[in-house]
């Protein structure tokens, strides 16, 4: 600034004085009188804010960040700084809330905004609408990866966790701006292709403070309604500052956690986001989206025209994997009964070796005993035999000596009614009774005159000695 600054800082009462908060401008009396003019210290504060605030345009202003503080109002409070000098900074919370992060201490940026003066404390500052890291990435491009390094070391990026896309959605559910051009286009595109779809679309802001926490919502409303087959979730094109809600780790997580697959449909072709590499299939535009949602009629027709075709090849390789699956298990089913059998047939001709030798056994034990019963029956009828002609001889002999043999040569035998035998002469008495014993029965007689007799009668007396 060049010295008329001064002067009309000094020289001239200032004309306005701007509220810090509210801006507006408070009209001060100019009271010229040959007394000199006594300043405030407000008043010298106020006039140089005013200076800065009217003579020093917005620029931009690079730096090291130090000392950065989120306050609990949302405001930041840090400090510009290099080598030689630095400068108190503050942004106020409706731009911070704009940053997609906030720069660590030690961060070379470059700051927008302007020079006023903090009138309690005499100290000026700057008012900070806009910071960019110094780098070609910038703070946009470090927010980004930083949120992509965690979400992947979680396994969230990683293609195995993809979902596949249905091929003939019923319901196709939609998260955007009701507002939005992306709708229309999403609409009209499956109306065209696939008539038969129905759709249900959950409003949300897509850009701002608080967007991506709306659009989390509504995915998640929509997933649990469990009405939908497939979710489409995207906006149309805009600044990185435009489509950073896709960009934050709410939406990240919604799509993550979403029951159903979603595809992503966010800007342009060439506008990559943190909700792209998340979804389960990313679109490069909202009409492509609705296009790879469904499939279009005229495809469904040739489809269904090569259903059947692709049905008896289906049937004929099913057949053929199955018939090779059975000659393949032929042989295995076959080793496996042998495996199974052969411990049990063993079992069973050792079984029937021992039940043969059993038989054997008892047929020789059977074959000794009737050798053994025959033997005894020959002994035994050799010993009856020679019984049977002991006793033959014996009887033979009995019979000689039997009273009833001699009795068959001619002789009797006189007895009392008793049985007893009368011997001699002296036994009768004329006129006694007795017996006489013959060989074929007996004779009732009775004694007359008794004569002895000189007669032998050797074989009675031999009688009465064998009795």
């Amino acid at each position: 600034m060049g010295d008329d600054a001064t002067l009309d800082l000094f020289d001239s009462a200032p004309e306005a004085e701007a509220d810090p908060e509210s801006g507006r401008a408070e009209e001060r009396v100019d009271d010229r009188s040959d007394e000199p003019e006594v300043w405030t210290v407000s008043q010298v504060n106020r006039a140089v804010r005013n200076l800065l605030e009217g003579r020093l345009p917005s620029l931009w202003v690079s730096g090291e960040v130090a000392n950065w503080k989120r306050a609990g109002s949302g405001h930041r409070y840090f400090t510009l700084k290099d080598e030689n000098a630095q400068i108190r900074s503050v942004m106020w919370r409706s731009d911070a809330s704009r940053l997609p992060i906030d720069p660590d201490d030690g961060m070379e940026v470059r700051a927008y905004g302007s020079l006023t003066l903090y009138e309690a404390r005499g100290e000026y500052q700057f008012v900070v609408r806009r910071i960019e890291a110094a780098g070609a990435d910038g703070l946009w491009r470090i927010a980004f990866e930083k949120l992509r390094a965690r979400l992947d070391a979680e396994g969230l990026l990683a293609p195995e966790r993809k979902r596949p896309i249905p091929r003939f959605p019923r319901t196709v559910g939609i998260v955007t701006s009701t507002g939005g051009a992306a709708l229309r286009d999403m609409l009209s595109v499956i109306g065209r292709r696939a008539p038969w779809t129905r759709v249900l679309v959950m409003g949300a802001r897509v850009q701002g403070e608080g967007a991506a926490l709306e659009i989390a919502h509504a995915m998640r409303t929509l997933g649990r309604s469990g009405r939908v087959d497939l979710m489409i979730v995207g906006r149309g094109g805009g600044s990185i500052e435009d489509l950073w809600a896709f960009n934050e780790e709410p939406v990240a997580r919604a799509i993550a956690q979403c029951p159903v697959p979603v595809i992503s449909a966010v800007g342009h072709e060439t506008d990559v986001t943190i909700a792209d590499l998340v979804a389960d299939l990313r679109a490069p535009t909202p009409s492509a989206a609705g296009e790879a949602a469904v499939v279009d009629g005229a495809a469904v027709a040739d489809y269904l025209r090569g259903v059947p075709a692709r049905l008896a090849a289906g049937l004929r390789g099913s057949v053929e994997i199955r018939r090779r699956r059975v000659d393949d298990g032929i042989p295995r089913l076959r080793r496996a009964m042998d495996r199974l059998v052969a411990p049990r047939r063993e079992r069973a001709l050792q079984l029937r070796d021992r039940m043969a030798q059993a038989v054997a056994v008892g047929i020789e034990r059977r074959r000794r005993r009737a050798e053994v019963d025959d033997r005894l029956a020959r002994a035994m009828a050799v010993v009856l035999e020679r019984r049977r002609q002991r006793l033959a001889s014996l009887a033979g002999r009995l019979q000689a000596l039997s009273p009833l043999s001699t009795l068959e040569r001619g002789y009797a035998v006189p007895l009392t009614r008793d049985g007893a035998v009368l011997r001699s002469i002296d036994a009768f008495t004329p006129g006694r009774t007795f017996v006489l014993r013959v060989a074929d029965g007996r004779v009732d007689c009775e004694a007359g005159a008794v004569h002895p007799d000189d007669l032998d009668l050797g074989p009675v007396g031999s009688m009465d000695d064998s009795e």
